[in-house]
């Protein structure tokens, strides 16, 4: 048995299939772990999701901020952006099912042998793995509930930008989704920038440090999967590993095959 992490996909589901096949992926002995962000600007975020549903306990995915943004559309909160393409989502004779099945993925999620974690933008080095473990549920437990659209109706927002364990009810609930879904870089005392997606060492970045980088009080003591960051085309180091690399724009799918750290790496084929 193998796993394999995959970066996100949004939506470009030739992409992901073809690495299925390079890698000879067996939905019945093999893992596959996605970084979220299944859908939105790709060609096909319908069949990604048929897809990866039907992998069942094969596939572990967290939900990244496009996401959570097709289930608030869904609820009719706001609606799709320009470059989305996820009508087909929307009108299919199996949407409700398929929007139920991602509504109940997480926000963070731990292999059970690896000694990797994984969320879709990060874990803020404010956090030890058990504050990860009990923001993320108590998303989860919002989104999963009567109180889905309360929460997916409020989410939207900057603030607050600064993590404070006292923090409680909406503004916890949106530090937590900030963080997990769309952090890229912290300001020097630790808020969330939340504006700036180039990569670090760009002109314009210089006062900012990305999340990776910035001091923690205490190692998390697993590897930390994420994808969210396009402009980074790929990270790694002793303690993360992201695996966003643009596909969707224009430059290739990656995967990484945990047990011989092999990367996997597909171009763009879909215009």
């Amino acid at each position: 048995m193998a796993t394999y992490l995959v970066g996100d996909i949004q939506g470009c589901y030739r992409e992901l299939c073809t690495l299925l096949e390079q890698v000879g992926f067996s939905e019945k002995s093999d893992e596959l772990w996605l970084a979220g962000d299944l859908v939105a600007r790709g060609p096909d975020s319908l069949s990604t999701l048929r897809l990866i549903k039907s992998l069942g306990s094969n596939a572990t995915t967290v939900l990244g901020n496009h996401d959570l943004h097709l289930l608030a559309i869904a609820r009719g909160i706001g609606s799709a952006k320009p470059k989305d393409r996820v009508d087909p989502i929307l009108t299919a004779n199996d949407s409700d099912a398929l929007l139920d099945w991602l509504s109940h993925q997480p926000l963070f999620a731990e292999h059970p042998v690896h000694p990797i974690v994984m969320a879709h933008a990060g874990i803020p080095p404010q956090w030890q793995l058990e504050d990860a473990r009990r923001c993320a549920r108590e998303v989860e437990s919002m989104l999963q509930g009567e109180n889905q659209l309360w929460l997916l109706t409020h989410m939207y927002g900057n603030e607050p930008d600064l993590w404070d364990p006292e923090l409680s009810g909406l503004k916890r609930m949106r530090y937590s989704i900030n963080a997990l879904t769309r952090m890229r870089f912290l300001h020097p005392d630790g808020r969330l920038e939340m504006h700036c997606k180039l990569p670090p060492g760009e002109p314009g970045t210089e006062q900012f440090i990305s999340w990776f980088d910035f001091p923690r009080a205490q190692p998390l003591g697993k590897t930390v999967i994420f994808g969210h960051w396009a402009s980074l085309m790929g990270h790694r180091d002793d303690h993360v590993i992201g695996l966003d690399t643009g596909c969707v724009w224009g430059n290739q799918l990656t995967m990484l095959r945990w047990e011989d750290q092999q990367l996997f790496q597909q171009a763009r084929l879909d215009p």
